[in-house]
């Protein structure tokens, strides 16, 4: 679905190219995917923004989307990287940094390191530590990853699993958003790329930079999301440790930006119309 009409930009790495569309004008917003997801996972979330007035900025992930494969790194500092680069390139900021899982990781690295670039954060569904169970956890995951994110099912495998991460209210378009994961990741390199993060993937890195984080936040979790085993104790967590206004989204998963878009739309607009015009 494109509900407003994209310019598409790439922005030139050390390894290869970031995909991002640009569009609108007003405080800069910068929107980052999770792990496995594309950019127009924002598609609604980006259309009220920019009816609100704000300069939406949506990118993927390295290995993602448009974004090119071949990166020598990836994972949460990586992309943090990244998002600093980017939001240096639009010369706009401050930005608003908006993230959804891992995508909420890796602009959480941002705020710790790049404080001058951050002007609020939304964290929606953030991994800002590793999931509860430890190294035996973590091995036996591994092992699931490996198995399910093999060639040649790995992109079909992982766009099943993404739907039993939509929990609750099921977006019209979870169809079609999953059909074009498929395909995206039916790439060459892209499954490899996309299998890679996965197992390497370590947020040990945003938790020991917390302390560090001092811009606004508003972190959303869903209260059917499979990742935790309590989300209402992980949010109250969140909330506790980084000072971010919180809110329980009762009938979505890991996905609340495209499941109840609405809800976190207005969310978000309320944040946003308290820091991003000060």
């Amino acid at each position: 679905m494109d509900m407003i009409e994209r310019r598409t930009e790439h922005l030139q790495r050390p390894d290869g190219v970031i995909a991002y569309d640009d569009a609108g004008t007003g405080p800069l917003v910068v929107a980052v995917p999770g792990m496995g997801d594309l950019r127009s996972t924002y598609d609604e979330l980006r259309a009220a923004l920019l009816a609100a007035g704000y300069r939406v900025v949506t990118t993927d992930l390295r290995g993602h989307g448009e974004s090119s494969t071949g990166f020598a790194t990836d994972g949460d500092e990586a992309t943090a990287q990244d998002v600093i680069a980017l939001v240096e390139h639009l010369g706009a900021g401050p930005a608003v940094l908006v993230g959804n899982s891992m995508g909420a990781s890796a602009v959480t690295v941002v705020a710790a390191d790049r404080p001058d670039l951050v002007r609020a954060l939304v964290l929606l569904s953030p991994f800002l530590r590793n999931p509860a169970g430890g190294a035996a956890k973590k091995a036996v995951l591994g092992l699931v990853l490996r198995a399910m994110l093999a060639a040649p099912w790995g992109a079909a495998a992982w766009a099943a699993y993404y739907g039993t991460l939509n929990k609750g209210t099921r977006a019209p378009r979870l169809a079609e958003h999953r059909a074009a994961l498929r395909a995206s990741m039916r790439r060459p390199g892209y499954l490899a790329a996309f299998r890679r993060l996965a197992l390497g993937l370590d947020h040990a890195v945003v938790e020991r930079r917390l302390p560090r984080v001092q811009a606004p936040a508003l972190a959303v979790v869903g209260a059917l999301d499979p990742d935790w085993s309590d989300p209402a104790a992980e949010l109250a967590w969140i909330g506790a440790t980084t000072g971010a206004r919180t809110l329980l989204v009762a009938d979505a998963a890991h996905y609340p930006q495209h499941q109840t878009p609405g809800v976190v739309a207005d969310a978000v607009l309320a944040l946003l119309g308290e820091v991003a015009r000060a």
